[in-house]
Order: structure tokens, then sequence, then C-alpha cells
């Protein structure tokens, strides 16, 4: 008996390692969600901080969390180098950084270390906007390094390139979605740069296949900065991979498409550049269509070649939301849409498109960071570093707190929350924030 009530404790008090962690961009849920409970809603730069840690530069990669380690990717200006950071959970310590690749940026609006670093709790892997792709086992040692570029040709794309790596089901994923000319000298020249999914052995680095993947749309259209999610529906799994103005679901195993649906761009406008990746809920999937366009909602589990009839709503008319680069959270039955161009954050009920509220997003700074949802609580972060804290039910906020002073680039990295922490990382700072 006592045994029984020991265990019976310990499932009560020990967080699930779900909970307790943030492995990938989106989180354990791949949504933007997490079960954590008694998150913070109150601090400052100094007060209820657990530790704070410098950084060596700009970023737009999250914090990714496991067991007693946090991987952060960065930018070291004054190096001209990309860095691969482990800071300790517990005390914020540099536990190691390695140096992976030379330079920091092509453009101003961006850096090469947007994308956010995932791990599986026995190694980690690194992408860079370079084309490098690097994993590194929790100690620092490095396992293999490739680089995405050298391989299958240079990327061709306007900005600079960027997209998450995922980590599933013992598989690592990558996407390359371009145009198929060359742009100002990037790409081919010599043939189509085509758009592509990749599976890799993370163990190794070793390709296990690749899928090509059609488009239909023009130019810049055709470039996406999305990442590929995972999604379960009915016992199938599915990636779910948007951008060059449609959405498909693949087969894990093989990258073979299963659906196709599209377009929210029937006149094959050239610039609409595709950023939010797919998020899935309540029996549908969302597409965010560029700038303030509407955002659509695809009924999941189809197959082949799908229509209009496919959809479950679309957000035109009285239902004004949209999402230009934020992606949307699914949390507590519902979808939390953050729209930079219209400055709203907005819920939003899966299976009919209602809208159960609506708030305007405070301040005069844009938020392009995509939305934190547990413990009850939205949190955004903007441009200048304000995060705000929304009561999940209501739309009415929390708190908004200063983290950083306005500088030169832009923060852009999302708030994520792990052991019932915060993890909130400007372009100077990494801070892990409650208790």
């Amino acid at each position: 008996m006592k045994h029984t009530a020991l265990l019976i404790l310990l499932a009560i008090t020990i967080p699930s390692a779900g909970a307790a962690e943030w492995p990938q961009w989106r989180g354990p849920n791949f949504n933007g969600s997490t079960d954590e409970t008694n998150l913070p809603s109150r601090w400052s730069k100094t007060e209820n901080v657990a530790w704070s840690a410098q950084l060596p530069g700009a970023g737009a990669g999250t914090p990714v969390v496991s067991g007693d380690r946090v991987f952060i990717s960065s930018t070291a200006p004054g190096e001209d180098v990309l860095k691969a950071l482990c800071f300790d959970r517990t005390s914020g310590k540099l536990l190691w950084t390695r140096d992976v690749g030379k330079g920091t940026n092509k453009d101003y609006r961006s850096n090469y270390a947007a994308p956010s670093a995932a791990t599986d709790g026995k190694l980690v892997v690194f992408f860079f906007g370079t084309g490098e792709l690097v994993a590194f086992d929790l100690d620092g040692s490095k396992l293999w390094q490739r680089n995405i570029q050298k391989d299958f040709g240079p990327f061709a794309f306007l900005w600079t390139f960027s997209s998450s790596p995922l980590l599933y089901d013992g598989k690592l994923y990558m996407q390359i979605l371009q145009r198929d000319v060359p742009v100002d000298g990037r790409g081919l020249a010599d043939r189509e740069n085509e758009s592509y999914l990749l599976a890799l052995d993370p163990q190794t680095g070793k390709l296990l296949w690749r899928h090509v993947r059609p488009s239909p749309a023009v130019r810049e259209s055709r470039e996406a900065f999305s990442t590929p999610i995972p999604f379960t529906h009915e016992g199938r799994e599915e990636l779910l991979v948007i951008g060059g103005d449609v959405i498909t679901g693949h087969d894990p195993a093989t990258g073979k498409e299963l659906w196709r649906w599209g377009t929210w761009n029937p006149s094959k406008i050239t610039h609409w550049r595709l950023v939010p990746s797919p998020v899935a809920g309540g029996g549908v999937i969302l597409a965010c269509a560029p700038k303030m366009d509407p955002i659509y909602a695809v009924k999941a589990g189809g197959n082949g070649p799908l229509t209009d009839d496919d959809l479950a709503w679309v957000s035109r008319g009285d239902r004004q939301i949209s999402a230009d680069v934020p992606t949307p959270a699914y949390y507590d039955g519902d979808f939390f849409i953050l729209s930079d161009v219209r400055k709203t954050l907005a819920r939003v009920e899966p299976k009919t498109g209602k809208i159960k509220w609506t708030m305007r997003t405070p301040g005069l700074a844009k938020y392009e960071a995509s939305p934190l949802a547990a413990d009850g609580k939205i949190y955004l972060i903007n441009f200048v570093g304000e995060v705000t804290v929304v009561d999940a039910t209501s739309g009415d906020v929390i708190n908004t707190i200063q983290m950083a002073e306005p500088e030169k680039d832009p923060v852009r990295s999302s708030v994520i929350a792990a052991g019932g922490q915060l993890f909130i990382r400007t372009n100077t700072t990494l801070f892990c924030v409650g208790k």
C-alpha cells in the first residue's frame, strides 16, 4: 500500500516530460502550446528572474529546452560567425559554444540565425540560413555536419531563407520551398530549382529520402519560410507543408503527397512569399494566406486534390482575422491567431471560425513572433521586446513587461515555456523567468 501511495504521489507531483520541455520551435505539441502550469504573469528584467545570460548577437530562433540543457542559435557579428550555444537550465551558465559557419546576414531584414534548433533529448540539431545543418550530442561533441546548399544547390530566395528543423519519430525533416528560377544571382541557372522535402538520419546526417514538391506559384510566391508540422488524424500520421500557394499533407515515412489544397492566390500574384507554418486542431488545418488575406480552414482527413468544398470556413466578411508572419497557436480547444498586419489577437473556434473574442495588441511596435499559449494565458512579444500577457479566456491584458531597449535589430523570437518557467530571448540577453 505504501508503494502504491508513493507511485500516486509521484504521478501527481512530477510534471510530464512533454510539459517540462520545449524541444522544437512550436513546442512539445507542435502547435505553440504546452501543458505547463503556474507560469509567471508578473516580473521585470530583474524581479522574478531565475537567471539571465548574455548572447553574442541577434537571432530569431527560439530557445529549446530538454532536461538540464537550453539550446539556442545566435549570430556573433563581432566575429562574423554563426554560433550554437548550450546553457545550464538551472543556473544559466554557458556550458558550451560552437562556431558553425561564417557570416551573419545578407540583407537588412533578417539574419542567418532565424531557425530554431531541435532536440530529442539525445542530440540537438541546428540549422542556419547559410544552409549549414549540424548535430551535436548534449555535451557539444559534433556528430555530423552538412550544408544543404552544397548538397542540393544554392537557395533561390530573394530574402534570407529560414525554416526550422523538425525531429519526429526518429527522423530529421527539412523543407526547402523556393523559386524555380534564380533571383539576384542566387539559385541554379542551368536547370530548374526544385522545391523539396528532406528526411535524414539524425544520428548520421545520411539522406533517407528527398521528395520533390511542385508548385503552381510564380516567382517570390514560391518562397516559403514555414516549417513542416507533424499531425495525426484518425490514426493517419502526416507532415503538413505550406508554401508555393498550396498546403499539402505528406507521408512521414516516404514523403509521398497524400493531399493538396490551393489556392489562396488564384490570380498568381508574384510577391506573396509565405511565412506562417500550418497549425492543426479541432478537425481542421489552418492555412494563413499572406499580407492581409484570409485564413483558410481545411477539413482534416482529405485525400488527393481537394476543392473549396473541403474547407470548413474562410475568414472573409465579418471574420477579419489574418496572419502574415506569426503562426497561430492551438490551445484549450481553440485557435489563437495573432495578426501582425491587423494588430489584433483573436480566439477562434476551429469548426466554424467563430471569433470568441478579439483584442488590440498593445503599444506601437509590430508583433511578428508567434504566440505561446499555456496556463490559461497567451504570451506575446513585439519588436521592441515588450512581453504582453493576455488572459486566454477573456482576452484581457494581464500585464506588459519591457524586456529590452529598442535596438537596430527587432526582437523576433517567440516566448517559450518549460519546467514552470518562461524563456525570453532579446537580441542581447536570454532570460529565464520564474522560480
